[in-house]
């Protein structure tokens, strides 16, 4: 076989070739994994509503997507057993926070689990841990919609050292409540810092 010259031409057309190639591989790849991560999502979100309402067997009766009063959109699992809430807020510390919370039907706080976020490690990232009950900062049991800090005048402990990361917990825990509920409109920083 003939050596190829080395011309941009010829580097070009190969680059180029191995390019498609790559591409190609890759969105194979995607469409047999996507089902597959499809289902393990399914699954994670499942398993999630079941812990943030108790635990046990949970049905879902109806699913919404609802937009809060700072244009953030949330997703509405209306079961059994209360209302488990998928809400961000994107003015943590780290950036967007997403998290799982569970609510009765009168707005008090079943459980929660964080699904995204970005802090910092061994600071901000204690959000999954802090507010649990039993912990410093437990929200569980109490009325969502006007938690904050103490910091703030709220009687909710603050994150040592990560009050930004805290204040965005507490909006979206507050935001879930309130959207859910059918109150887009309340003022869900329950600071007066935030109202977007």
């Amino acid at each position: 076989m003939k050596k190829l010259q080395s011309t941009w031409y010829n580097m070009a057309v190969v680059l180029t070739l191995i390019s498609v190639a790559m591409g190609a591989a890759l969105a194979y790849v995607n469409q047999v994994t996507k089902p597959t991560i499809e289902q393990e999502q399914q699954k994670a979100l499942e398993t999630g509503i079941q812990k943030v309402l108790g635990g046990g067997d949970v049905k879902v009766n109806e699913e919404k997507t609802l937009t809060d009063a700072n244009g953030e959109s949330l997703q509405v699992y209306y079961t059994d057993k209360g209302m488990a809430v998928k809400a961000s807020d994107p003015k943590g510390f780290g950036g967007r926070l997403v998290a799982l919370v569970g609510l009765d039907y009168e707005g008090n706080i079943l459980g929660y689990e964080v699904l995204e976020t970005k802090e910092t490690p061994g600071l901000g990232a204690k959000a999954q841990t802090w507010f649990q009950a039993g912990a410093k900062g437990n929200i569980i049991g109490k009325r969502a919609g006007d938690l904050a800090v103490s910091k703030d005048g709220g009687d909710v402990d603050a994150i040592t050292a990560s009050t930004i990361t805290s204040r965005a917990f507490l909006r979206i825990v507050n935001n879930a409540a309130a959207t859910a509920m059918g109150k887009p409109d309340a003022n869900t920083s329950a600071t007066g810092l935030h109202k977007n």
